[in-house]
């Protein structure tokens, strides 16, 4: 059984992000192609736009990683629609894989991976603030962050058993972010927000900066249309037929993970 540090890191329930007073300041959605230009967009579907701020943030992060390593973005900002879509595929796959679970446990099962819609606070994607991100070469190649576990076995940040090149590429990653203003969800090494109800209930505020926003439609149609096509066979996340087969929700769930 992997182990991982408990001491690091703060839980965030949904009972906890419902309770963040939202004061949203209104920044606007700008376009990480532009604002960040080292950081690399990793995947056609990827809706390359986050709150201003975060952009700047990303690009800060993405310079200050030693020579040879590069900040990848797989998630950014992503519509509430596509959130309830990934909800819905994530839920039916929990009910075909686990039979037995009664409507409870499905629940915590799903929400383990993937914000529900229908709570006060809205999934940190769909403000603008989350990021998830991934380390890679100069040619693009992922950087080893995970060894001798897949990404979904090694998902919580602090895992006591990767390797030594795992834990120090990790670390680079991690120190990249905080270092720069960001949170880290504990439960998933990925994952960065600022400003949003999870980065509120991690940096123990009773304030968040950015609520639910959205973007014209026409500005995400092309990534959108490619997300959708993908989605028609992505295969559950729950089953499985090898190490390499068994990827985490970021992977083979329509690139999503919280």
């Amino acid at each position: 059984m992997l182990r991982w540090d408990r001491t690091k890191g703060r839980p965030e329930p949904i009972r906890l992000l419902n309770h963040v007073r939202e004061i949203d300041n209104g920044e606007p959605l700008v376009d990480m192609r532009e604002v960040c230009p080292s950081v690399r967009i990793l995947r056609p579907a990827v809706i390359p736009f986050v709150r201003k701020t975060v952009a700047e943030m990303c690009e800060q992060a993405a310079r200050s990683l030693p020579h040879g390593y590069h900040l990848g973005l797989v998630e950014g900002w992503r519509p509430i629609e596509r959130q309830q879509r990934i909800y819905d595929f994530v839920w039916k796959s929990a009910v075909e894989a686990f039979p037995n679970r009664d409507h409870a446990a499905l629940r915590r099962t799903v929400c383990r991976w993937v914000a529900p819609t229908d709570q006060k606070a809205p999934p940190g994607h769909c403000t603008g603030a989350a990021v998830d991100v991934w380390l890679v070469t100069e040619e693009g190649e992922d950087i080893d962050v995970s060894s001798p576990f897949d990404r979904f076995k090694s998902a919580p940040t602090y895992c006591l058993d990767l390797s030594k090149e795992a834990t120090r590429n990790r670390m680079i990653l991690v120190d990249a972010m905080l270092g720069v203003g960001f949170s880290n969800c504990r439960d998933e090494w990925w994952h960065y927000s600022y400003g949003d109800a999870g980065y509120a209930v991690r940096m123990a505020q009773k304030e968040c900066c950015y609520g639910l926003t959205h973007l014209a439609a026409d500005q995400y149609l092309e990534q959108e249309l490619l997300w959708i096509e993908a989605a028609k066979t992505r295969q559950s996340p729950f089953v499985s037929t090898s190490s390499e087969a068994y990827q985490s929700p970021s992977e083979s769930v329509l690139d999503q993970v919280e």
